[in-house]
């Protein structure tokens, strides 16, 4: 029974990179209709399936004191694919079907090997238990997912070379940055220490739910925002 217990963190994390695998196969459809819904939109959905797995994973490996370094690196292997991977498809397989510069959609490689550079520093970095050194990986998949949104609907200035360029590379630097960001991480539930988590939580609903899908780009730099302003 404890074998099957502490097993359970990375039966998650396994249901993390198929959520992620799945997207980049919706991905590379690109606009077709499936199921009643662009494939690209389907993409969207099971990065943020990914994502909710990633957040579950270590959930339950705390709840259960389910720690091992095995989970660690497997939490890595699959954020590399479901945050990496899949979303630099997705802006790949954007500015394809919307007819960007044939060599700008090959810039979307950057963003899975800024990744893993991430996500080996953070593995060897004593000092992020509690808090973030540079934007960390979901989050940037999930200001992608708001940023193709974006080009999806305007088809416009958002999917040009000179748009796309500067955010891509700062968006890659940020990953590996010496940025200071805050993690979801509750000790206590009291508004006191925790301004900006409430603050993120509560800008979460916000934008979404008055921007749609392209708000969640504007999530991420809130949060980068809420990050540079919080001096804990």
């Amino acid at each position: 029974m404890n074998a099957i217990v502490k097993n359970i963190p990375n039966s998650i994390t396994c249901l993390n990179i198929t959520a992620g695998c799945i997207a980049i196969i919706f991905a590379l459809q690109g606009n077709s209709e499936i199921y009643g819904m662009a494939a690209y939109n389907w993409a969207y959905i099971f990065i943020g399936i990914a994502a909710v797995m990633d957040f579950l994973d270590g959930f339950a490996a705390r709840l259960l004191h389910a720690y091992s370094e095995l989970g660690k690196e497997l939490d890595s292997l699959c954020d590399a694919v479901s945050f990496g991977v899949a979303p630099a498809m997705v802006l790949f397989s954007t500015l394809e079907r919307l007819g960007s510069c044939e060599w700008l959609r090959w810039g979307a490689l950057l963003i899975p090997v800024f990744g893993v550079l991430r996500l080996a520093k953070f593995n060897i970095d004593t000092r992020q238990t509690t808090s973030f050194i540079g934007l960390p990986i979901p989050a940037n998949a999930i200001f992608w997912i708001g940023y193709t949104a974006l080009c999806n609907e305007t088809q416009g200035y958002a999917c040009e070379w000179w748009c796309v360029i500067p955010v891509l590379l700062l968006e890659c630097w940020l990953m590996v940055s010496p940025v200071k960001l805050f993690s979801l991480k509750f000790k206590t539930w009291g508004w006191k220490g925790n301004q900006f988590r409430w603050l993120l939580i509560a800008t979460a609903v916000v934008l979404p739910a008055s921007m749609g899908t392209p708000g969640l780009m504007w999530l991420i730099i809130a949060y980068i925002l809420y990050g540079a302003i919080n001096r804990e």
